[in-house]
């Protein structure tokens, strides 16, 4: 029922020329908006400037910034009587992102996501234990709605309370779940406090891994534990939310669904499209949204088209797994770095636990980086030479990557503090 191989396997012809008859009709729909009426109007141009899916370079891009400054209803494209959804970014970077759905919107995207769970292999009858925050966050509706339709049962058990999570697990013989990587991890470590196995005192047999981006190192260490396959998604909330793109089981890359979004890699220096398998930034076209459809938005998350035909079978390219945001680069000391480059290190070397936090400080005018790592309990058993052994390593593994030597202070499990939500990554103390 959620194979859809006629819109799954369609010609890319055929694919192509349905995505440029829905961009067309988006054009009409959010020309009815305050923001993009206004814009079209003065640049003059519209759906009449659309002639090809290349024309869509014609239009200007719409930045989360572009956002804020209309907050909450410029961007709406109907009345207001028919939104029956709203959801909003957490506002960490400034005022909050709000997002508007009509009932055909939330139908399509309950679609998207049955069709990504079903394509990693959940089917009815499966316990689907949701571990995502509920409420303005997307991720949690739009898990839940997808698994129901497919027909699992599902447990909203929310974000936190790891011994609760556990019990249900083992109460319901949950056999897939929704959940941050770093929280995985984190709840790995009270699975040994509790003297249980995962693998053993459990029934999951898939993990559904998104909301953060994670190293292809991180999928792998969680895997290991768990002893389930665990899927890589994208998605955000300015599109839908969760079931942008999806891995298959091949799990090589993620496949975006083309027929919802059309998409663009860009270098966000020259903004100008670059060729598929080149890396840049994700700019995206919403194809099937009414309450608020947007046009060319840039996500700022940096990936590349993999250019090569999937194994699957299905002809909706494939992005690959998102290496990290081009505004959370961290430059030090001239050296572009991104805190992932660090994750992916850490993970190889054996004796490091599953948090660290990079931290920025500033002396006159030196910048300095300071990599806070938990390390297992046995290093701090007496035997200082292991200690300093492991953090030589450490310094020396990421010099190696970075380019420049970081301080690195070696930390006892658990000393990190941990959030519900997203992992915080970097704290940068320095002062302009």
């Amino acid at each position: 029922m959620y194979w859809e191989k006629e819109i799954e396997t369609m010609d890319r012809s055929k694919l192509e020329a349905a995505q440029l008859i829905a961009l067309q009709d988006t054009l009409i729909k959010v020309g009815k908006s305050y923001y993009y009426g206004k814009t079209f109007q003065e640049k003059g141009i519209g759906v009449s400037s659309v002639k090809s899916l290349s024309d869509i370079t014609k239009f200007p891009f719409t930045t989360k910034d572009d956002l804020r400054e209309h907050w909450p209803y410029g961007f709406t494209a109907v009345p207001k009587d028919e939104l029956v959804r709203m959801h909003s970014s957490s506002g960490t970077t400034g005022r909050a992102t709000v997002v508007f759905h009509t009932a055909k919107d939330i139908a399509v995207w309950t679609n998207l996501l049955a069709r990504c769970l079903y394509m990693a292999g959940m089917r009815k009858g499966d316990v689907f234990q949701n571990m995502m925050t509920y409420g303005l966050f997307t991720g949690g509706l739009g898990f839940h709605y997808g698994a129901e339709k497919i027909g699992a049962l599902v447990i909203p058990a929310g974000a936190g309370n790891s011994k609760r999570q556990i019990q249900l697990m083992r109460d319901f013989a949950t056999t897939a779940v929704h959940v941050i990587p770093s929280y995985a991890l984190h709840l790995s470590t009270v699975f040994d406090e509790l003297n249980l196995d995962p693998r053993k005192d459990t029934s999951v047999k898939i993990a559904f891994l998104g909301a953060e981006p994670h190293t292809e190192k991180m999928r792998k260490k969680i895997e290991e534990i768990y002893g389930y396959k665990a899927f890589n998604s994208y998605g955000l909330s300015e599109m839908n939310g969760p079931g942008v793109a999806f891995e298959c089981p091949y799990q090589d890359g993620m496949h975006i669904w083309e027929d919802s979004f059309l998409v663009e890699i860009i270098n966000s220096k020259t903004l100008q499209p670059v060729p598929d398998g080149e890396e840049g930034e994700l700019v995206m076209t919403s194809l099937q949204k009414e309450g608020m459809p947007l046009i060319r938005y840039r996500t700022k998350d940096l990936t590349r088209i993999i250019p090569e035909p999937c194994a699957c079978g299905r002809t909706h390219r494939r992005i690959e797994r998102i290496k990290g945001r081009s505004d959370d680069m961290l430059i030090l000391k001239g050296v572009n770095i991104f805190p992932m480059q660090i994750e992916k290190k850490l993970m190889d070397i054996p004796g490091v636990g599953t948090n660290f936090l990079i931290i920025l400080t500033r002396e006159g005018y030196n910048d300095d980086m300071t990599v806070k790592v938990e390390v297992g309990k046995q290093y701090f058993s007496g035997d200082l030479k292991q200690l300093e052994k492991l953090k030589k390593k450490i310094i020396e593994e990421l010099k190696g990557e970075i380019l420049i030597t970081p301080k690195v202070d070696l930390v006892e499990p658990d000393s990190i503090p941990k959030g519900e939500g997203k992992a915080v990554r970097v704290v940068d103390n320095r002062k302009e």
